[in-house]
């Protein structure tokens, strides 16, 4: 099969490798229909995650028609079309059984790896790095799906794979960041980075009944995207983010603030943004947390930080102090896609939230190595790429 592959540092290829098989009673194979380039497939790309290894093959935004069960797997039959969460969760650990999804006990293959990381291992993640398992990702013609009976979304009948394919990933991932702001009727809500997953928070946090939602990034393209969901939007190369912020809060700040943006943050006016540059070049920082620290000195005092951007490592000058002063709440986590998908499949059957608006290209998987640069570099007004095989 074709598969897009990781060689090392902006060194994705399009392969041919061999097709997956059954390796375990209760996988599944799909044909994969269609998927995702993702930001953080970007953060692969640009080699900022650790363990990754040539050869992996990548991407965690997937769906597709089911060819192969194995013979423990009892929720599954040939020919469903599924979307495939970006977890991979065996629905029987204690936090399974708790809706963490994303910290599955059992189905991160490394976890001894991932124990000596992170203290304790989290959930396998398709398509990513070695301390998650190590997983083959869904940008192939084929995927394994371990522990398919918990590992999987039906989609139902009618509905196309552009309005299901995002349940996997950047839709659930918006709405839970949103979800953990425990918005009021009264909040505002800032939202850093206007991509893909921000832009699923900006609608989510409209939809959970936000006063004001403000996106803040630098592109006209996904600024405009924002704007025409009801945001108010901030092009942070243009004006000033905290002014601007207070202006639109009476100077109270915003009460809610979420970070889409995570480890590779770009604000080059800002001293604190070129320091992070520096010592990621040099090894002394893994990642950029410029946006980071501007929320936690924006928030309103007794406010909450949502952070679904992803950090791979270790961070520096984050005013801590300021946090604990200010009485700030920090929600993070990487996505309990399950927790929320039924909730969301029901709201796009019901047309309140249609996730296709969010696609800009369309391209053969062979094309995806290309799409990577044009991803990357924001060519072409390009904000998400949707492949297919």
């Amino acid at each position: 099969m074709k598969a897009l592959v990781w060689h090392g540092k902006q060194d994705i290829r399009c392969d041919t490798i061999p097709d997956p098989e059954i390796e375990d009673p209760k996988d599944a194979i799909i044909k994969v229909t269609s998927c995702a380039i993702c930001g953080s497939d970007l953060h692969l790309f640009h080699n900022l995650i650790p363990a990754m290894m040539p050869g992996d093959v990548v991407g965690h935004e997937m769906m597709g028609e089911v060819v192969e069960v194995g013979s423990e797997t009892r929720k599954l039959s040939k020919g469903d079309r599924i979307v495939i969460p970006f977890t991979i969760n065996c629905d029987e650990c204690d936090q399974c059984l708790r809706g963490n999804f994303s910290l599955c006990e059992r189905s991160n293959r490394n976890k001894d790896l991932g124990d000596k990381v992170f203290g304790h291992s989290t959930a396998g993640l398709f398509g990513y790095t070695h301390l998650t398992g190590g997983y083959s990702g869904g940008q192939a013609e084929y995927l394994r799906v371990p522990y398919a009976d918990g590992t999987h979304i039906k989609v139902p009948d009618g509905m196309p794979d552009e309005q299901a394919l995002f349940l996997g990933d950047i839709f659930p991932t918006g709405w839970q960041a949103a979800v953990q702001c425990d918005i009021q009727p009264t909040d505002t809500v800032a939202i850093w980075g206007a991509g893909p997953v921000g832009q699923m928070a900006i609608r989510s946090a409209i939809l959970l009944g936000a006063n004001q939602v403000i996106a803040i990034d630098r592109l006209p393209e996904r600024l405009s995207m924002a704007e025409a969901a009801g945001a108010t939007t901030i092009n942070f190369d243009d004006e000033s983010v905290i002014e601007r912020l207070n202006d639109l809060t009476g100077g109270k700040g915003p009460e809610k603030c979420i970070d889409a943006v995570g480890m590779e943050a770009h604000a080059t006016s800002h001293v604190d943004a070129l320091y992070d540059r520096v010592k990621q070049a040099t090894m002394m920082e893994s990642d950029r947390p410029h946006v980071l620290r501007e929320m936690i000195y924006v928030c309103r005092p007794g406010g909450v930080l949502s952070v679904p951007g992803v950090y791979g490592g270790l961070i520096d000058k984050v005013p801590f102090g300021m946090v604990m002063n200010k009485a700030l709440t920090i929600r993070t986590g990487q996505t309990h896609v399950r927790r929320w998908t039924d909730d969301l499949t029901r709201r796009i059957e019901e047309g309140q939230i249609d996730p296709s608006f969010v696609i800009t290209d369309t391209v053969p998987l062979d094309e995806g190595p290309g799409m990577y640069r044009v991803f990357e570099q924001k060519q072409d007004s390009c904000i998400k790429v949707v492949l297919k095989p």
